[in-house]
């Protein structure tokens, strides 16, 4: 068996002496514990330098791409072609097939040849002759720093860095304009306050500012290419009848100075946003597609990078920029939020209030597909993320239109949405089980017995004749008829039988109680009269 070892200084072909030791995987690092023990093992046969760090970094590229490169393919064809039938123990197995593939030649991975690339790369010193360490270690050093230039030059497209970089800078720029354009108003305003109420839109007050500069000159200024005719004529009629104070030259030069900054920066955020949307298309394009550039950049910045986005789970998304809130929801136990960032997306945007949350959890589901599309896939294109956003405006349409439908039942009803209450399972003990006796009643009201005893009133239920079944299929025999009559007057003897029984219960208990409450008077009659003998 033949051994292909990489190394930064050249390719290097061994010879397996002994390969019944390889069948002892567990055991096989012993035999490479020093150089001695380790050249019984394998014998260097042959050893192809790299010349330069060029050709190192060409070769070590193509092996991290499993491809077969040609300095590779002259030394297997020369050296190994010539032991066919030897087999060829390799690292790579994606390379092994490649190898298989154009040179025809059997190649070997398993965990001993795993091992085994092990115990050379120990021993590496000590069988690899006419190489001084001292060599090999600046090699392998201007192959790594090569290598990672090289990554980083690869795809200078997929550096999500500078998204980071732009998307912070354009919310510093906005903050440095808010400040700057409040400023402007604020000064100029003492000179003529009228202007700022007239034009809303700040870009244009400080053009305009910059062009007039002092209020008496508006009279004579043509503010046509800024303003629209009635904005100017109105502008003309305030400069006229302003109550602004008068301030001088020096002032005013100032003023216009910093109206000059408002719009260089004004310019300069116009630009650096298209270089972002530029940026965001070539890096993220389902992702820009899904929830737009600033959103989209603002969720790669606040995950770290693209690859770290990809990371997260959807829920993670749908949150990301509201940890705080979340945090504060969880200590205080009330309900956590529903979106963070993603809320500036423009499908959560057009959604009414009671679906914001609906379509954000689904908006954050397909983000998160579209992340990892772009960080790990190959293509470039945008088909998914459009596909994705399609289906999610037709449900936004659907929930916007029609509501929610139920799925089962009746097809037309509502889906009843009940807001999700917690029930707790404690439960209270019960002091009525302590006692056997029974519970103390009220106390009864004592009232006089009136002298004229009202008569019990006996309600007697009507009894409740069935309606008459209707006439009788031509089906039904004579016996039939018969045997139904008997039964529905059977059925009629038993219920007033039952009624009879009822009203005589009823006049037997109104009779006791009639009865006691004249022995009651009798007997209270008495007392009194024994106590009128005393």
């Amino acid at each position: 068996m033949l051994v292909l070892f990489e190394t930064a200084a050249g390719y290097a072909i061994f010879k397996v002496l002994d390969e019944k030791k390889l069948q002892q995987v567990d055991s096989l690092w012993k035999e490479f514990e020093t150089p001695e023990k380790a050249n019984k093992i394998v014998k260097l046969k042959h050893f192809e330098k790299f010349q330069d760090t060029t050709e190192a970094l060409a070769a070590a590229t193509a092996l991290v791409e499993g491809k077969l490169s040609k300095n590779l393919k002259k030394v297997l064809k020369k050296i190994v072609a010539k032991e066919a039938h030897e087999q060829l123990a390799i690292h790579d197995a994606k390379l092994g097939g490649v190898i298989k593939e154009k040179l025809n030649l059997t190649c070997v991975h398993s965990p001993a040849v795993a091992e085994l690339m092990r115990g050379i790369r120990n021993q590496m010193e000590g069988l690899i002759t006419g190489l001084p360490p001292r060599e090999f270690s600046a090699m392998s050093l201007g192959l790594a720093h090569s290598l990672s230039r090289y990554k980083l030059k690869f795809s200078p497209d997929k550096v999500d860095t500078m998204i980071v970089q732009a998307i912070s800078l354009l919310d510093d720029l906005d903050k440095e304009l808010n400040n700057y354009i409040m400023r402007s108003r604020e000064w100029y305003g003492w000179h003529f306050p009228e202007l700022g109420k007239i034009i809303t839109d700040n870009l244009a007050y400080c053009k305009s500012v910059r062009k007039i500069g002092d209020r008496t000159n508006v009279v004579n200024t043509d503010l046509s290419d800024i303003l629209p005719e009635e904005v100017e004529a109105e502008v003309k009629l305030a400069a006229e009848i302003s109550m602004g104070t008068e301030v001088s030259e020096q002032d005013i030069r100032n003023i216009l100075h910093l109206c000059d900054q408002v719009i260089e920066i004004s310019e300069y955020r116009a630009q650096l946003y298209d270089y972002l949307k530029n940026r965001m298309m070539a890096i993220a394009p389902n992702l820009t597609v899904m929830v737009g550039e600033l959103v989209g950049a603002r969720l790669i910045s606040h995950a770290g990078s693209l690859l770290n986005l990809a990371k997260h789970p959807a829920s993670t998304v749908q949150i990301l920029g509201a940890e705080k809130a979340l945090f504060r929801a969880l200590k205080t136990r009330r309900d956590t939020p529903k979106y963070g960032l993603i809320y500036h997306a423009s499908l959560v945007g057009q959604t009414t209030a009671k679906n914001k949350g609906k379509i954000s959890r689904m908006l954050a589901a397909k983000t998160s597909l579209a992340v990892r599309y772009d960080a790990l896939g190959e293509d470039t294109n945008a088909e998914m993320g459009a596909e994705n956003r399609a289906k999610l405006e037709a449900r936004l349409r659907h929930l916007e239109e029609r509501g929610i439908r139920r799925i089962s039942g009746a097809g037309k009803a509502l889906a009843r949405a009940d807001k999700y209450q917690h029930k707790s399972d404690i439960k209270v003990y019960d002091p009525s089980g302590d006692s056997t006796l029974p519970s103390a009643s009220k106390k009864r009201k004592f009232e006089e017995v009136e002298d004229e005893e009202k008569p019990v009133e006996v309600k007697l239920k009507k009894v409740k004749k069935e309606p008459e079944a209707d006439a009788v299929t031509e089906a039904e025999t004579p016996k039939k008829k018969k045997k139904k009559k008997e039964k529905q007057e059977a059925e009629e003897e038993r219920i007033v039988k039952e009624e009879e029984e009822e009203e005589m219960e009823i006049l037997s208990a109104a009779a006791e109680t009639t009865e006691k409450k004249k022995k009651k008077k009798k007997k209270k009659v008495k007392e009194e009269e024994e106590e009128d003998e005393d």
